[in-house]
């Protein structure tokens, strides 16, 4: 909303457009924050098989995709594991999946067998509409995959 919509919201008050521009371009997501942040050498350790899930808005909105691919290969013990299409929509896009909740229903189905079939013990995220979305389909199905925020892994992985 900050980066995107927040200058429009002043597109017709020329002074209060400039300051909402100057607050858009200060804004950043939590994983691009972190990656133009030193933190040091190590992001800790963390044993686990973990499948990224790169959110709509994040890849396509911020332009955001190789930044928590780098924090969470900075953390030592994290076995990245592929995920077929996944890039693909979990399905959730705020008020698509009670509109659309067929088709929403459909993507999340595809989703969530591309992540067992992973391997992944733990199905990571920096969107949480997706956390919940993907969190609530594998509850559903019984699945063990934990799912976490980035910054969750972050910081359980640096308070070991």
């Amino acid at each position: 909303m900050l980066v995107h919509q927040y200058p429009e919201l002043f597109r017709h008050d020329s002074r209060d457009r400039e300051r909402a521009c100057r607050v858009s371009a200060r804004c950043r997501e939590f994983s691009q924050f972190l990656a133009e942040t030193p933190l040091g050498d190590s992001g800790g350790e963390l044993h686990a098989r973990v499948a990224f899930h790169p959110s709509c808005h994040l890849l396509r909105g911020l332009g955001v995709r190789e930044q928590p691919l780098r924090l969470l290969a900075s953390v030592d013990g994290i076995e990245p594991v592929m995920v077929r299409d996944a890039e693909e929509c979990c399905g959730f896009g705020g008020l698509f999946s009670v509109k659309n909740a067929e088709i929403s229903s459909g993507m999340l189905d595809r989703k969530l067998s591309a992540l067992e079939q992973s391997g992944a013990d733990r199905v990571v995220s920096c969107d949480l509409g997706c956390l919940l979305q993907i969190g609530g389909g594998l509850h559903r199905r019984g699945s063990r995959i934990e799912v976490q925020h980035l910054a969750q892994v972050l910081d359980e992985a640096a308070s070991r």
